[in-house]
C-alpha cells in the first residue's frame, strides 16, 4: 500500500514540469487571449490590458464583417485542400518505397526526411532564389522557350508556388508516420491476399489502405491543423505583407499584423478563436466520418 502511494507522488512529480509549463505558456496566456478578444486594447495603450474597455462581441462582429479577413481566409482554405491531400498521397507513395525490399533505404528515408528538419524560414528564403525570374525555375523552363514568370510576384501564382514549397518541406514527417503503420501490418494478410490471386494494386486497395485508417486519419487531422495555422512562409515570402495582392494572406498573418501591425490585439485575438473555432470543427467532423466508416 505504502509503495502504491509513492508510485503515485513519484507520478505527479515527474509530470508537473511539464504541468507547469502547460499552465505558464499555454493555458494562462489562452485565457488571456479570450478575455482580450472582448476588449478594445492596443499595446500602445499606457492603461494596460485590465484596465481597456470591455466592447463584448464587437470585435468578432468585426471579424465577421472585414474583407480581409474572408480574403485571408479563403486563401487558407485553398492553401490546405491543396497541400493536405498531395502531401499525404506522396508521402504514402514514399513510405511504399521506403518499406519494400530495396536497396539503401535508410538513405532514401533520411534524404526525405531532411526538409522537414531544416528552418521553415530558410526553405522559404530558399525557394525564393529558386523561383525569383532569373533563378533555376526559370532557367530550365527557359530551355523549352517558356518565357521568365515572377512566381511570387504574381497573384496567379504565387499562392500556389508558396503551396508546393509547403508540400517539399513537410512531407518526410508524414512519410515517416506512414512507414510506421505500414511496419505495423501482419506480412500474412498479404500473404492471404497472394493465395487469393489479388494484384499489388489489390492488395494495396483491401489490406494496406484499410490497416492504415487511423494511421491516416492522424496525418490528415495533423496536417490540416498544420496549413490551417500556416504563417512562416507566407511572412517570408510576402515581407509580411500578404502580397501581391493579398494573394499570400493567411488568417494567422492577418492576425499578426492585426496585433503587431496595426497594433488591435482584442481584434487579433479575437481573429484567433475564430480560427481555433473553424480549427476544431473540421477535425471533429474528420473524427465523425472516421468514425461512420469504422
Amino acid at each position: 500500500m505504502v509503495d502504491k502511494k509513492f508510485d503515485k507522488i513519484y507520478g505527479w512529480l515527474f509530470i508537473l514540469p511539464v504541468f507547469i509549463l502547460a499552465v505558464v505558456f499555454f493555458l494562462i496566456p489562452a485565457g488571456m487571449s479570450l478575455m482580450l478578444s472582448f476588449k478594445e486594447y492596443s499595446l500602445l495603450d499606457s492603461q494596460g490590458m485590465f484596465s481597456a474597455p470591455w466592447v463584448g462581441l464587437n470585435n468578432y462582429k468585426e471579424v465577421f464583417k472585414d474583407e480581409i479577413f474572408f480574403k485571408s481566409l479563403k486563401n487558407t482554405v485553398i492553401y490546405s485542400l491543396g497541400v493536405v491531400p498531395t502531401q499525404l498521397m506522396i508521402a504514402l507513395g514514399l513510405a511504399i518505397i521506403c518499406n519494400s525490399k530495396i536497396r539503401n533505404k535508410g538513405v532514401l528515408r533520411t534524404v526525405y526526411y531532411i526538409p522537414t528538419v531544416t528552418s521553415a524560414v530558410a526553405v522559404s528564403i530558399m525557394f525564393l532564389f529558386l523561383y525569383k525570374t532569373d533563378g533555376l525555375l526559370n532557367k530550365f523552363l527557359g530551355l523549352f522557350g517558356v518565357e521568365p514568370i515572377g512566381w511570387f510576384n504574381s497573384p496567379v501564382f504565387a499562392l500556389p508556388s508558396m503551396m508546393s514549397l509547403a508540400v517539399w518541406s513537410s512531407v518526410g514527417i508524414y512519410m515517416v508516420i506512414f512507414l510506421a503503420g505500414l511496419q505495423g501490418i501482419s506480412p500474412s494478410l498479404y500473404e492471404a491476399a497472394e493465395i487469393d490471386g489479388a494484384s499489388k494494386f489489390e492488395q494495396f486497395l483491401y489490406v494496406t489502405l484499410p490497416q492504415l485508417k487511423h494511421v491516416l486519419f492522424f496525418n490528415l487531422v495533423v496536417s490540416f491543423i498544420g496549413t490551417l495555422q500556416v504563417f512562416d512562409q507566407a511572412y517570408v515570402i510576402s515581407g509580411g505583407t500578404g502580397g501581391p495582392l493579398d494573394s499570400t494572406s493567411t488568417v494567422v498573418l492577418y492576425l499578426f499584423n492585426s496585433g503587431f501591425r496595426d497594433f488591435k490585439m482584442g481584434y487579433a485575438s479575437a481573429i484567433a478563436f475564430v480560427l481555433f473555432g473553424i480549427i476544431f470543427t473540421l477535425t471533429m467532423i474528420q473524427k465523425f466520418l472516421f468514425k461512420e466508416s469504422d
